[in-house]
């Protein structure tokens, strides 16, 4: 069985489910939410507005699978750009209550295939906050490598935050 699935409009009740439940543990790896992020109506509009992204070929959103088939998180190939560069940046999250798994580094390597794989882009981008090891092992263990540090990248937890970044470039023949 696959451990990611493309994002459909149905998952919205089970995201924001996830999204709840996982709230205190997800905070300090993300920006400051809404209320409304944490409703099924709130997912639906940002499932609707991601849907809309994929559409226009810049996106590919998926959600992330446990072995029962039960959406556990989510992951997406952000801004992809094509020409030249054919590159993309990767984010990704996994509930508490599935996490420590290795659902995400499987996640993060099914994804990569897709990238390298019926998407053809070149390049994979993710960046991590400076002390999320645990993220920064998952995208080891998938083949990224450390390239630099972006000070004050992201504002994160209500801060902005240097970030460390990786990539991995698709292996040429």
């Amino acid at each position: 069985m696959s451990v990611i699935r493309p994002l459909a409009l149905d998952d919205a009740a089970a995201l924001a489910d996830l999204c709840t439940a996982s709230r205190a543990f997800l905070a300090p790896w993300e920006p400051e939410r809404d209320e409304s992020f944490y409703t099924e109506a709130g997912q639906a509009e940002l499932i609707e507005s991601s849907l809309a992204q994929h559409e226009q070929g810049l996106s590919a959103p998926q959600v992330i699978l446990d072995t029962d088939g039960s959406v556990v998180g989510r992951i997406t190939l952000n801004t992809i750009v094509r020409g030249a560069f054919q590159s993309c940046s990767l984010g990704y999250w996994v509930s508490q209550a599935h996490n420590g798994r290795g659902l995400a580094t499987r996640a993060v390597g099914a994804a990569k295939d897709l990238a390298f794989g019926a998407l053809e882009l070149h390049r994979v981008e993710a960046a991590t906050l400076l002390h999320n090891t645990a993220s920064q092992t998952v995208l080891a263990r998938n083949g990224f490598v450390r390239f630099g540090l972006a000070p004050t990248y992201l504002r994160i937890a209500g801060r902005w935050q240097d970030h460390v970044l990786f990539q991995t470039v698709r292996p040429t023949s």
